[in-house]
Parts: structure tokens; C-alpha cells; sequence
């Protein structure tokens, strides 16, 4: 978010800019859930939610239609993969994908933080 100069109010990103945003922190990939694993868009490697960190996350909410909410994972893998996952979120999400983040999540409240060249797994 960019605060406007002599404003108090913040310019919130659309999901195309945080996207962007990612691309250029070197979040490349385009991962999918298949099952109840992270996959990558070509389908040459997957993940488990074990090897798996969500980095950051981003909500959007559309101005009138509740089919607009959408979520923006930044991920990274234990194998040095960055890329990003995106949902809806509320009644439109997806229930693979909610799982998985859930288990993901899980996972890194009890594991202890290890930086890996700046990376936490």
C-alpha cells in the first residue's frame, strides 16, 4: 500500500500490481493444488504442505460484487521455488486449495522459524 502524499489515506494495490510486485521479488512460478498437493503450472514438480512456506498474503475485496474477494499467496518451496496461489476467498473459495493453506499453515505455527538464506522453513 502507498500512502498519498499529504493524505492520511492509502492507495491499496489491485491483484494485477501485487502480482507484479511478486514477479519482480522473484515469485515465478504458478502453482496449482491438485489433490493434496502444490503443484507447478507445467506439472514437473509438486509439493506437500510440509514442504511448503506461505511467505506473505494479500485479500481483495471487489467494490460491489462479493464473487470479486480474492486472496494472493506469495509461496516458497523447500527446494527454492517462489511463486504465488491465488483464491477466492468466503463462499467462492476453492476447497482444495483452503485445505492445503490450512495444513500449511498448521504446520508452520508449530515448526520453528530456520532462515535459509533468507527463506523461513
Amino acid at each position: 500500500m502507498d500512502t498519498l502524499e499529504n493524505d492520511s489515506t492509502q492507495n491499496m494495490k489491485t491483484l494485477s500490481e501485487c502480482i507484479n510486485d511478486a514477479v519482480k521479488k522473484g515469485y515465478t512460478e504458478n502453482f496449482e493444488i491438485s489433490g493434496k498437493k502444490m503443484i507447478t503450472e507445467d506439472k514437473k514438480s509438486s509439493f506437500t504442505p510440509e514442504n511448503t512456506v506461505i511467505s506473505d498474503f494479500f485479500r481483495f475485496e471487489g467494490n460491489s460484487d462479493p464473487q470479486d474477494n480474492a486472496v494472493l499467496y506469495l509461496i516458497d518451496t523447500n527446494d527454492g521455488k517462489k511463486g504465488i496461489l491465488i483464491d477466492a476467498y468466503g463462499t467462492y473459495a476453492d476447497a482444495d486449495i483452503s485445505s492445503f493453506i490450512v495444513e500449511v499453515e498448521e504446520i508452520q505455527k508449530k515448526t520453528p522459524v530456520v532462515r535459509n538464506q533468507g527463506l523461513v522453513f
